[in-house]
């Protein structure tokens, strides 16, 4: 474990900033008020979450002295994967029942009203399984595109 202590940390780190994302659209009013608006609002979660990527990247070039191989940053990379993916139904469920218990029941009456889908449609989309499953589906997609682009910029080049 003390070997992948870097790693561990910056997933938390990640699952910290998706539960402060997720508190920062509530009190925008992202998931009822201005819930039309949270399709596009939320999209912008990227730029904090490759942001974490970069910066956890490199922390762990410095870790090993300021030289880092693809290879290296790819495997750190993709254990920070594991470690969010791992966490993301956790943060899921704290979104789902404690932040914002009643996100599901307004996308669901959003959609419904707005014509966007039917009663049925809109209940199998938006509940807590459904957004797990998106989740741990998601997760591991982006954190290892993230991980593939953040890995060749940041590398030590050879000369």
């Amino acid at each position: 474990m003390q070997k992948f202590s870097l790693e561990i940390r910056w997933g938390v780190v990640f699952f910290a900033t998706t539960l402060c994302w997720m508190l920062l659209e509530r009190v925008a009013g992202l998931h009822d008020q201005r819930i039309e608006l949270h399709p596009v609002i939320s999209g912008l979660f990227f730029i904090p979450a490759v942001a974490v990527y970069v910066l956890a990247l490199r922390a762990k070039k410095r870790q090993l002295g300021g030289t880092a191989s693809y290879k290296q940053l790819l495997v750190s990379g993709l254990i920070i994967t594991g470690v969010v993916t791992l966490l993301s139904p956790l943060a899921q469920y704290i979104t789902s029942y404690w932040i914002t218990p009643d996100y599901f029941r307004n996308m669901i009456d959003y959609s419904v009203r707005n014509g966007k889908l039917t009663q049925e449609e809109a209940e199998a989309t938006f509940n807590f399984k459904s957004y797990v499953q998106q989740t741990v589906v998601f997760t591991p997609a982006a954190g290892i595109l993230t991980t593939v682009i953040a890995a060749f910029f940041i590398r030590s080049r050879q000369r």
